[in-house]
């Protein structure tokens, strides 16, 4: 595949899926309204940051706590769609990529990034096209992406070649079990229409063990995993112990 320039389409193929691609294409323009289909990813936002603030202060020995802890590191988001995490990283001091195979959504993330007065790099892109561009990252975001490719292995082969030799990897996902099923996928498309029918594909949801395997594969190793729990009644997340449904991991590159 050739790489994709500034603001090109991206065509089928690799990572990437023809179907993923229309469906969240469809659904774009909603990006950054906080009630409208996205909000599941608005409401998990804040726990996600708060994860990864963590997760980069433990393993860079930063102060989370600072003003703007991310001063130095450029970060690379994947599949990053309307913006919702890369804007909390560079509003936080990083220097942010963020690339998404679909055109629609990249228009609005870079609409709502001017308006916010935030520099942000997003380019039309799948991960392969990345590895050509040359350029390394010493944090990589994968979230709520990898339920939606189409080769796991193909995605972190690429992730290994942009990724700086001490970076380090954030992935969230969803778990293939009877409750992400009736909760993630029936409860959220059919009964409570949070999302609309059809948004996942329940088998490509993915065991926090699948994961680790491919990850192992591909040269990396999970240092930190944790669940991440819905509160319905009070529309809110929060991080846990149970893996059963949502999950957010922190990835390094394995010991040799």
């Amino acid at each position: 595949m050739t790489s994709a320039a500034k603001g090109s389409a991206v065509p089928a193929g690799g990572t990437a899926s023809d179907d993923e691609i229309a469906r969240f294409d469809a659904m774009a323009e909603a990006w950054w309204d906080p009630v409208g289909k996205f909000r599941p990813l608005h409401e998990l936002n804040p726990v996600r940051f708060d994860f990864i603030r963590g997760a980069i202060a433990r393993h860079r020995a930063v102060d989370a706590a600072a003003a703007l802890p991310f001063t130095g590191l450029r970060c690379l988001d994947l599949g990053c769609g309307g913006g919702l995490i890369a804007e909390e990283m560079a509003k936080h001091g990083a220097a942010v990529t963020g690339v998404d195979a679909s055109q629609v959504a990249i228009r609005v993330a870079r609409a709502h990034a001017e308006r916010e007065g935030l520099a942000i790099d997003y380019r039309c892109a799948l991960p392969e096209d990345v590895v050509g561009w040359g350029t390394r990252y010493d944090v990589v975001l994968a979230l709520e992406v990898i339920e939606h490719v189409q080769s796991l292995d193909l995605f972190f082969e690429a992730v290994g070649q942009i990724l700086t030799p001490d970076g380090l990897l954030v992935v969230a996902t969803l778990n293939r079990t009877l409750s992400s099923l009736a909760l993630a996928k029936i409860g959220a498309e059919y009964i409570l229409r949070w999302l609309p029918a059809g948004t996942h594909d329940w088998r490509k949801f993915v065991r926090p063990s699948e994961l680790a395997r491919v990850l192992r594969r591909q040269g990396f190793e999970v240092a930190e995993i944790r669940g991440l729990q819905y509160q319905p009644l009070l529309h809110r997340w929060s991080l846990g112990s149970d893996l059963m449904v949502n999950y957010i991991a922190a990835v390094v590159r394995a010991a040799s």
